[in-house]
C-alpha cells in the first residue's frame, strides 16, 4: 500500500519559518508530479506548490518568494520551506503525489494525512 507521510508541521509567529517534508514508502512503478495542497476551516483545498520528477515548479500566487518546494527523487520526498508566514497561511497541509503503482496502471492521486500549520498574529 503506498503511503505518504508529512511532518513538520506546528505553531509559529508571523513572519516565522516551518519546514515540511514528505516520504513517500516504495513499492510503486513510478511517481511523478508532488505537491502540497492546503485546506484552511471552511474553505476548499488548493494548490500551494507542487514540483515535476524533472525539477518544474509551480506556484500559488499567494505563497511566490516565500515558499520553496524541493524534492529528492531518490529518498522518495518532497518538501516545503515556508518562510515570512502568514496568519492567512494557517491551515491543514496535504502531501499530493501522482502516482502509478504498476506498469499498467493509470496515474491515481494519494494523499498524506495531513499537517496542522498554525501561524499567529
Amino acid at each position: 500500500q503506498v503511503q505518504l507521510v508529512e511532518s513538520g508541521g506546528g505553531l509559529v509567529q508571523a513572519g516565522g519559518s516551518l519546514r515540511l517534508s514528505c516520504a513517500a514508502s516504495k513499492g510503486f512503478f513510478s511517481i511523478r508530479t508532488m505537491g502540497w495542497y492546503r485546506q484552511a476551516p471552511g474553505k476548499q483545498r488548493e494548490l500551494v506548490a507542487s514540483i515535476t520528477s524533472s525539477g518544474t515548479t509551480n506556484y500559488a500566487d499567494s505563497v511566490k518568494g516565500r515558499f520553496t518546494i524541493s524534492r529528492d527523487n531518490a529518498k522518495i520526498t518532497v518538501n516545503l520551506q515556508m518562510n515570512s508566514l502568514k496568519p492567512e497561511d494557517t491551515a491543514v497541509y496535504y502531501c499530493n503525489a501522482d502516482i502509478r503503482r504498476y506498469n499498467y496502471d493509470s496515474p491515481r492521486d494519494f494523499w498524506g494525512q495531513g499537517t496542522q500549520v498554525t501561524v499567529s498574529s
